[in-house]
């Protein structure tokens, strides 16, 4: 099973659970956790090979799909007996709570997308699966410190970038090969997340200077009725580490809105 941490608020019943993105851990949210503890119980999880989650406490996987990394998620959920829950996920972890979405849709209280990944465009593409095909002779580290500057070029962007750098280099060459390969299945399920609107309040949280992936999310968000999107100036790809006080404001009232919209419908009913 995947490494996890709870934190267990004293009267809540609400919980907000974190999915951090490829190449780092759980550790992402040390300037959330504080915030969220205060009004919420709060999950974190390591994904497979990140962080504390490594072998061999954990299934083998000859291949990863973003179904089997999801269901990985999934287990802990089961296990924790944890039946409705807020997911906050970074980046690729956006992608992996949205397949948890369309997997178990009753599990969601309501979803926040930081940094979401809808679509990869073609200069990132050509990237991606040059660096696939090389992945065997080229540093591992190289072809993520490369990825991580086209995503987060700017000075601003700096902490972001060796945060995940210092996360990245954690991990072992084969685990990243293993993540790597996703890319080379991602657009069809990316296509889909911008077609299907998941009927799942949806608060998407974007820098203003996510040149790559503010586009397709703003396209989306005026598609989807169940989608609001709020844009943090002056930021960039990792909203939650650049602007955790804006951050935690927006998702945190998030949360609470619909929190308060569920038991105002409960009690409606009876």
């Amino acid at each position: 099973m995947l490494y996890h941490k709870t934190y267990l608020h004293a009267t809540s019943k609400e919980w907000v659970t974190f999915i951090h993105g490829a190449g780092g851990s759980s550790s992402i949210w040390f300037k959330q956790l504080r915030a969220f503890q205060e009004s919420f119980n709060v999950l974190l999880i390591d994904l497979r090979g990140h962080g504390n989650s490594k072998a061999p406490t954990l299934k083998k996987l000859t291949k990863y799909t973003f179904r089997s990394v999801t269901k990985d998620v999934e287990e802990v959920l089961d296990y924790l007996k944890i039946s409705s829950s807020h997911f906050v996920g970074i980046s690729l972890g956006t992608i992996i709570i949205r397949e948890l979405a369309e997997m178990r849709p009753k599990l969601f209280s309501s979803m926040i997308m930081a940094g979401a990944i809808l679509k990869i465009n073609i200069r990132s593409q050509i990237l991606m699966k040059t660096g696939f095909i090389l992945r065997s002779v080229v540093p591992y580290i190289l072809l993520y410190q490369i990825l991580a500057f086209i995503i987060m070029p700017r000075k601003n962007h700096k902490e972001s970038r060796n945060l995940f750098k210092r996360e990245a280099k954690k991990l072992y060459q084969k685990e990243f090969i293993r993540w790597f390969g996703l890319t080379t299945t991602v657009n069809p399920l990316l296509r889909f997340m911008r077609s299907k609107d998941p009927q799942i309040p949806t608060l998407y949280v974007m820098g203003e200077q996510d040149y790559m992936f503010l586009p397709p999310v703003k396209m989306t968000v005026d598609r989807h009725k169940s989608a609001s999107l709020e844009v943090i100036e002056d930021c960039g790809h990792v909203v939650n580490v650049e602007q955790p006080a804006a951050f935690n404001q927006l998702v945190i009232q998030w949360v609470h809105r619909n929190s308060q919209k569920e038991c105002s419908v409960m009690h409606s009913i009876f």
